[in-house]
C-alpha cells in the first residue's frame, strides 16, 4: 500500500540529486531508490552524490562515545543544504529522532527484515557459542540483552561498514557477530545468516530495517514526488517506534528497543529500556487501532509513559553521562 502524489497536476522531475554515504549497503540503498524513481518518472535524470561522513572515518571509538549516530547524516544534510543534492537517503535507524530544523523525513519505504541476525563460521546459534566466545556488536540494545541473557559470553565491540564487519569475523576476531537481517538480505548474504534473533527479546532499534528519505522542508515539490515511496504499514510503525525514542531521549547512549507492526489498522508495539550490563530493564508492550500518524504517535506516545512510569528515566541518566 503506497500513498500517491497530493497534487496530481504537479510536473514530474527533470532531475534529481540523491545524496548518500559510499559504503556498499549504503550505495544499494541508494541505487534502490534511483531505479524506484526511474520507474515512476522515466524521463528523470536521477544521480547519486557519494560522501563519506565521520560515522564512517571514526572507526576505533564506539558511537555513543563521539556523537551518535547523526554522524551518518550531517555531511549528507550539507549536501541538501548547499543545494549538490535533492534528497539523501539513509537507514532509517541512522537517523536521529528529533529532525533538525529545516529538513523533514520525507518518505518511509517498505521495510525489509527488521530482525537481528546471529552470524558465524562455526556455531548455529548464540546459545552455542561456549564460555569467553567473544561476540561483537555495534549496538549497546544488543549487548544489554546479550549481558543479560548470555553472562558467559563476552561482548567486544564492532565497528566499521557491513563488509568490514564480516571480514573482522572471518579473520577470527570475533566468534560471532551479530547484525541487522535487512543488510545481509539486501546485499545478497543472506546465506551467512546463521540465525534469526526472535522479536522478544532481541527487540529491534526504531526504524531498523527501513529506509528513510530526508529533504529539505522548503522544497515541498520533491515531497510529492516521493509520495508514491511512501509504505503507510512501514510509516505507522515507525512513527511509533520513533516517538517511543524521541520520548526517551532516544540515542547510540540508550540501550532502547521499539518495534511495531501494523495490519489490518491494528499496531502491536514491544519496547524495553535497559541498562548495559543487563541488569535493569523497562519493558511495555503496546496495542491500538491505528489509521493515521498521529495514531501512531499516541501509540508510541503511550508505551514511553508506560516505561517512564517503570523508572526508565533513572537508567537513561546513568548511560548518557
Amino acid at each position: 500500500m503506497s500513498q500517491t502524489l497530493n497534487s496530481p497536476s504537479l510536473a514530474a522531475p527533470k532531475r534529481l540529486v540523491i545524496a548518500s554515504r559510499e559504503s556498499r549497503l549504503a550505495m544499494w540503498q541508494a541505487e534502490h531508490v534511483r531505479d524506484c524513481l526511474k520507474k515512476l518518472y522515466p524521463d528523470c535524470d536521477v544521480q547519486i552524490l557519494g560522501m563519506t561522513t565521520r560515522g564512517d572515518q571514526i572507526l576505533d571509538k564506539a558511537l555513543s562515545k563521539v556523537g551518535g549516530k547523526g554522524l551518518f547524516v550531517k555531511e549528507l544534510e550539507t549536501a541538501l543544504e548547499d543545494g549538490r543534492a535533492d534528497l539523501a537517503v539513509h537507514s532509517l535507524k541512522d537517523v536521529p529522532m528529533v529532525m533538525p530544523e529545516g529538513f523533514d523525513l520525507a518518505c518511509v519505504m517498505a521495510r525489509e527484515d527488521a530482525r537481528d541476525a546471529f552470524v558465524s563460521n562455526d556455531y548455529a546459534s548464540l546459545e552455542d557459542l561456549p564460555k569467553g566466545a567473544i561476540v561483537g556488536t555495534s549496538s549497546l540494545r544488543r549487548e544489554s540483552v546479550l549481558r543479560a541473557k548470555l553472562p558467559h559470553l563476552e561482548i567486544h565491540p564492532l565497528r566499521g561498514n557491513l563488509d568490514t564487519r564480516m571480514g573482522k569475523l572471518d579473520r577470527g576476531e570475533y566468534q560471532a557477530i551479530i547484525l541487522a537481517a535487512a543488510g545481509l538480505k539486501r546485499l545478497g548474504l543472506e546465506s551467512r545468516i546463521r540465525a534469526y534473533l526472535p522479536y522478544d527479546p532481541y527487540t529491534p532499534a526504531a526504524g531498523q530495517g527501513a529506509l528513510g528519505i530526508e529533504t529539505l522542508s522548503k522544497h515541498p515539490n520533491i515531497k510529492q514526488w516521493l509520495a508514491p515511496l511512501n509504505d503507510l504499514p512501514t510509516l505507522f510503525a515507525v512513527s511509533a517506534e520513533r516517538m517511543v525514542s524521541r520520548q526517551l531521549g532516544g540515542s547510540c547512549e540508550v540501550p532502547l528497543a521499539a518495534h511495531a507492526v501494523w495490519d489490518q489498522s491494528q499496531m502491536q508495539i514491544r519496547s524495553f529500556v535497559a541498562s548495559v550490563d543487563g541488569k535493569a530493564i523497562c519493558i511495555a508492550n503496546g496495542n491500538a487501532r491505528v489509521e493515521s500518524i498521529e495514531d501512531a504517535e499516541a501509540l508510541g506516545f503511550a508505551v514511553a509513559q508506560d516505561l517512564l512510569a517503570q523508572g526508565a528515566a533513572d537508567l537513561i541518566p546513568k548511560i548518557s553521562k
